[in-house]
């Protein structure tokens, strides 16, 4: 009950600065709301409150190999190996995968938990199709975004390593409908990717729900390549535009000022092509951080876009702090953009962030 009351107080407090924000001491007001807002996200009490607590297994229990020759493994596809797997899995499988290109669509159901991929090489061992949103399913009706996926898991506790994901559909023009082509979607919790590449164009990596651990990837793509609704840390990731004209990088989807969701890159690296923002508001309250990040010349001055919606101008949590290189002054950002303060940048920076105490352990 008092943690709920906390949180109403909150709310009360940065809705009704929020709309007080005309007369000359309305910028002090929403700097007050900024601040009660990071103290909350950080109390060690209140973060995080809705996701349940992890209790990963890393020790395997099975160990599979797939190869494209069926001589020298136990599967030559990577979706027949999960599909092996008890519709209910309770134990750390690991899926050791040999060089190759896999050309396929995956999906982990949500009872398949503790599944580990582990790739021979990044470069060389690539999961690809190439759906997109406006293609035709099964059903009859356009597949959407959310099925466009080349690789989707529903399940927690998912490992992947020395991966490349790919959706090979061409890259859209600049306003196309029915583009979007995903290459991996993540909606399980307590996911991690390391040293992984994930190629696509518009909407890429689909990081949808739940806390997810990016560590040394490198993630490609035009349009909102990275969008969703997870709260996740990308650690030491090179995020690449192959934009033709304009571009964004994120669309985070935080649509309450409860939910306990948003995207933090820390000492990243940002290059390409295009004319790219660094985050879209898809959602009310869409909250993104880029800490100790070099950005390149293609980053527009502005920084970010309001999605059309003045009014999400009041609510979103976009940040910077100590990045470096041509497109991370802050000279000519959105007002409602900040250079962040020590203080308020730290809930970003740990992997507390993600609560990595309760389930990464050795990915650290």
């Amino acid at each position: 009950m008092m943690l709920k009351l906390f949180f109403l107080i909150l709310l009360l407090e940065f809705s009704s600065t929020s709309s007080r924000i005309n007369g000359s001491n309305g910028t002090v007001m929403v700097e007050q709301a900024y601040r009660n807002w990071v103290k909350g996200f950080g109390s060690s009490k209140l973060k995080h409150y809705r996701f349940q607590k992890a209790k990963n297994k890393l020790d395997p229990c099975l160990t599979l190999k797939v190869n494209k020759n069926p001589k020298l493994g136990d599967f030559v596809s990577v979706q027949k190996a999960i599909s092996s797997l008890p519709q209910v899995n309770t134990c750390r499988v690991v899926i050791s995968i040999s060089s190759g290109i896999y050309r396929e669509k995956v999906e982990i159901p949500a009872t398949m938990a503790y599944i580990t991929l582990e790739g021979e090489k990044v470069d060389k061992t690539i999961i690809e199709w190439d759906d997109t949103a406006d293609r035709m399913g099964q059903s009859g009706h356009p597949l959407g975004t959310y099925a466009s996926a080349t690789f989707a898991v529903d399940a927690p506790y998912f490992i992947a390593k020395n991966i490349t994901f790919k959706n090979r559909a061409p890259k859209p023009a600049a306003g196309a409908l029915g583009r979007q082509a995903v290459a991996l979607r993540i909606s399980g919790d307590a996911a991690a990717f390391v040293h992984c590449k994930f190629i696509g164009a518009q909407d890429t990596l689909y990081d949808h729900v739940g806390r997810h651990y990016f560590k040394n990837c490198y993630i490609e793509g035009s349009v909102d390549f990275i969008f969703g609704n997870g709260l996740s840390l990308y650690k030491d990731c090179h995020l690449h535009a192959i934009a033709r004209s304009y571009g964004a990088l994120t669309a985070q989807k935080r649509q309450s000022f409860l939910e306990d969701t948003g995207f933090s890159f820390v000492n990243c690296k940002v290059t390409g092509s295009g004319a790219l923002f660094l985050g879209r508001a898809w959602g009310t309250f869409s909250t993104v951080v880029f800490a100790y990040t070099y950005m390149d010349k293609i980053i527009i001055p502005r920084g970010w876009s309001n999605w059309g919606d003045k009014n999400r101008e009041t609510t979103v949590f976009y940040g910077q702090y100590k990045c470096s290189g041509p497109g991370a002054h802050s000279r000519g950002r959105v007002t409602w953009s900040r250079e962040l303060t020590r203080e308020e940048a730290a809930p970003f920076l740990s992997l507390n962030f993600i609560d990595a105490g309760q389930w990464l352990h050795n990915l650290r």
